[in-house]
């Protein structure tokens, strides 16, 4: 039975136009979406190169400076910007602390089109306020971004239900389905069988026009086999959903507009409003502090700071003799007490931007917990996670940022405090940075609770189909 119900199907999708018309359909979202993936990444790249080589220009143009000077020549430059003086170095010069884009980038867009990928920490600059670098962009907030996760979780259900809402209504409304009902097979087996070989052909055509699209745009996914091993895994278990959902909804054996109807409906409420739901109770539940309260907070800590910072820097010094080794009266300049009382505002704002940091980890940790409410939450999160363009990532990118902003003072404050110039053997020993990506190990994991809970939909098809007949049996006995 199975290997007629094969042949037919197969027979029925080629005369009905269905498989042309979805591998053309799937040729045409994924090569866009794939070109939208490439360009972005493209340009992210190009942006942290361009970045860089403005560093590298600067550079170069701070060692003929360096080399002048220390031959005794004269130099056409600004006092202020002479980089013998170290806080010059520290904020004209400063690194390029870069997020790399990962391997698998393209897929998803996630946050890197809201937060930015690069940034230049300076000695003068504030640490905290990297905690809200962000590109505001309203128009890309709303139309969000046409990727290869969009095409995914959005577009490829509504496929799937336009492709199978029909599998039994069909044979109901053609008059066929008494002539199945005398055939030794349960209804729920042949609608199983009818389903399962059009998740076959539908996960082909999509594997198949993955493969396409990332060849023509010149994708080295072999290169990555083992992720685009783990990306196919997540397609098909989330198609697997939405092939469960069209199992229960047919084994209702409503007419073809009420499944077809049904079906969207979830659509809505597993893609769009349980997805918006849980934001909402999330900034509910943990409302963020007010910004504009903490920035004013911040400006008049620092107006009242800088009325005294002589009595800071003095304090300052007598905390850290190391830097008082050469000072002296007469060098303390506006660096000397400007770096000594930031020192001050940081230690005082931290409880201000800990309360802004633990309230949107709670918010992110709701989101966590509850995501295995909505399959498309779920496969949102792990896709983004696999591109690296996460809500994570960038936590992790921005915490690694502010660890070599301190790495980056600390190299150049000895050198104000004790009176000792910049010179050109002290640049090869500027702090780099390096960006390690957060590592992502609980893929498999995902992918098993997934697969677990989309079997766990055809079981309750099952049994739920079995205590509907054994009542009608009884009610004609």
């Amino acid at each position: 039975m199975f290997s007629y119900n094969f042949r037919y199907e197969l027979k029925l999708l080629l005369r009905s136009k269905w498989i042309q018309l979805l591998s053309i359909i799937l040729l045409l979202l994924f090569g866009f979406s794939g070109y939208n993936g490439k360009e972005k990444v493209a340009k992210r790249k190009a942006d942290i190169v361009a970045a860089k080589n403005e560093v590298k220009e600067n550079d170069e143009m701070m060692l003929r400076l360096l080399d002048s000077i220390e031959k005794g020549m004269e130099v056409s430059a600004s006092r202020w910007t002479i980089p013998t003086n170290p806080m010059v170095v520290g904020n004209y010069n400063p690194r390029v602390a870069a997020m790399e884009p990962q391997s698998m980038a393209f897929i998803a867009t996630g946050q890197a089109d809201l937060f930015t990928h690069y940034v230049k920490p300076k000695v003068t600059g504030d640490d905290f306020a990297l905690n809200f670098t962000e590109m505001t962009s309203p128009v890309q907030l709303l139309f969000g971004s046409f990727d290869l996760s969009f095409v995914i979780i959005y577009l490829l259900p509504l496929i799937i239900i336009a492709f199978s809402y029909n599998v039994l209504s069909s044979e109901k409304e053609s008059g066929s389905l008494r002539l199945l009902a005398s055939q030794p097979i349960r209804i729920q087996n042949w609608v199983l069988q009818k389903l399962s070989l059009r998740f076959f052909w539908l996960s082909v055509l999509v594997i198949i026009a993955l493969l396409i699209t990332l060849s023509i745009l010149g994708i080295t996914w072999f290169s990555t086999f083992i992720s685009f091993l783990i990306l196919i895994g997540f397609i098909l278990t989330y198609m697997l959903f939405w092939f469960a959902f069209a199992f229960l909804v047919n084994l209702g054996a409503g007419n073809s507009a009420k499944n077809a109807i049904s079906l969207l409906g979830l659509w809505v409420l597993f893609v769009l409003l349980v997805p918006s739901t849980l934001n909402q109770l999330s900034t509910t539940l943990y409302p963020m502090p007010s910004r504009t309260l903490m920035i004013n907070e911040m400006r008049g800590l620092k107006a009242e700071v800088a009325k005294k910072q002589d009595k800071i820097l003095d304090n300052f010094l007598r905390d850290h003799p190391e830097y008082a080794i050469n000072d002296t009266t007469q060098t303390r300049g506006f660096y000397h007490r400007y770096m000594a009382s930031q020192q001050l505002v940081k230690e005082e704002l931290k409880p201000v931007f800990m309360a802004y940091e633990n309230q949107l980890q709670k918010q992110q940790a709701w989101v966590e917990r509850l995501k295995w409410v909505s399959p498309a939450i779920t496969i949102q999160e792990s896709l983004n996670k696999m591109a690296g363009t996460s809500t994570g990532d960038y936590e992790h990118f921005r915490k690694q940022v502010v660890v070599f902003a301190e790495t980056w003072r600390s190299f150049l404050t000895p050198f104000l405090y004790n009176n000792q110039n910049f010179t050109q053997n002290n640049y090869h020993d500027l702090p780099q940075f390096e960006f390690q990506p957060k590592s992502v190990t609980e893929q498999p994991k995902i992918l098993g609770i997934l697969l677990f809970i989309a079997l766990s939909l055809f079981s309750i098809g099952f049994i739920s189909s079995e205590k509907v007949k054994r009542k009608s049996m009884l009610k004609l006995l």
